[in-house]
């Protein structure tokens, strides 16, 4: 079978001749250690400085040839694209007040992470915040029709248009896109997640807003000849919902139906990434969607367990404990491997992937591992007396 065919047939319920795999996103030493060469996809600090030089179109190319050559070197089934910076985005650098520490123009302090080196927020001026009203975000949502939906030609989506002339034949050509989480607002996160209690009216309306905006959307990722979109957004924590089952069904969950209906209108799957403990909604998201991405095994998300529950709705994509991936050895691999494929792949509706991403200090050896097993074991009908 092509790489797409099996993406479908996993998504459809149906066994394969070997389970797909695919991410939602990898960090750029994982491109170094399997392609041998450096690249910008990815590079966190390095993909910002670029930036900031004025290498755009260096950082896209970067993207369109290595992006594409890692998912051949790995024999893997969907292409995850999303967009990216338009032509002659060069942005201002931020002030460098040491080698890791950045202000930007607002007074909002930036921290280059020891962990990931991602560029991250560390401390916000809320001298300036203004908080949303009903009435400044329903003048937003009048206004929302009136503003021209985008054009797929544009530069912004040079990496999706590249991938689907070069794959599309093959693989599963998946665009990720913007999505809605708990809609709180505030200077800080602790009145952020406080206003989705005393101020829900408010919170209802951001949600409004966001949802109509993504459901808008969903007809340029058509236009833009893609298999299906990914609407990344987390709604739990390690040890438990963000925020109450009943607030997520009262504010999120109309919208994440609303796009997932706009989705399969326009003839695309609907493929949810989503960190963290989801149990408590776990039906809405096996009615609403395609496909789960992430399932936290640390967040108490048991793979096997949901596929008794929910697997006859929703694929199931992951698996590989992420941690184990960075910290672990080819051994944790290959009882992830094992449990995984055993307890979710039987029957199709099983995709192999990181419980949440390849990410930077994932070691090359378990990412190899990971080919080998889905290789080896994954081959339908199932069968654990070749997990060897």
């Amino acid at each position: 079978m092509l790489p797409r065919e099996r993406v479908f047939a996993a998504l459809e319920h149906r066994e394969a001749d070997r389970i797909p795999w695919g991410e939602h996103s990898i960090d750029y030493n994982v491109y170094e250690d399997i392609l041998g060469r450096e690249t910008l996809v990815q590079a966190k600090m390095k993909e910002t400085q670029a930036y900031w030089d004025g290498r755009r179109d260096e950082v896209v190319e970067c993207y369109k040839r290595d992006r594409l050559d890692l998912v051949r070197a790995l024999e893997m089934d969907i292409v995850f694209v999303g967009g990216v910076a338009p032509k002659g985005h060069r942005p201002e650098p931020l002030e460098k007040l040491d080698e890791e520490t950045y202000r930007d123009k607002g007074g909002n302090i930036f921290r280059v992470s020891a962990t990931t080196h991602d560029l991250m927020p560390y401390e916000r001026n809320v001298e300036n915040y203004t908080p949303p009203t009903i009435e400044s975000l329903q003048e937003q949502i009048d206004k929302l029709d009136e503003q021209p939906l985008g054009d797929p030609e544009d530069s912004h989506w040079e990496l999706v248009r590249h991938a689907v002339a070069e794959m599309k034949d093959t693989h599963f050509i998946m665009v990720t896109c913007g999505d809605l989480s708990f809609p709180g607002f505030g200077a800080t996160e602790e009145e952020s997640w406080m206003s989705l209690v005393l101020q829900p009216e408010i919170c209802t309306k951001i949600a409004e807003l966001q949802g109509k905006r993504m459901v808008r959307e969903v007809e340029l990722y058509a236009q833009l000849g893609v298999d299906g979109i990914m609407p990344c957004g987390d709604l739990g924590s390690s040890t438990g919902l963000m925020a109450s089952p009943e607030i997520y069904c009262g504010m999120v969950y109309p919208w994440h139906k609303a796009h997932s209906e706009a989705a399969h209108k326009h003839g695309l799957k609907i493929l949810k990434h989503c960190c963290g403990h989801t149990w408590p909604i776990i039906n809405e998201l096996a009615e609403v969607y395609d496909a789960y991405e992430a399932i936290q095994g640390t967040a108490g998300m048991d793979i096997g367990e949901l596929k008794k529950k929910v697997g006859d709705e929703i694929c199931l994509w992951g698996g590989i404990w992420h941690e184990h991936i960075i910290l672990g050895d080819v051994e944790d691999i290959r009882a992830d491997a094992r449990y995984a494929f055993e307890h979710a792949a039987p029957g199709g509706g099983f995709i192999m992937g990181s419980t949440h991403s390849i990410a930077v200090d994932a070691k090359p050896e378990n990412v190899l591992e990971m080919k080998r097993c889905r290789d080896e074991w994954g081959i339908y009908p199932i069968d654990p007396g070749r997990f060897v």
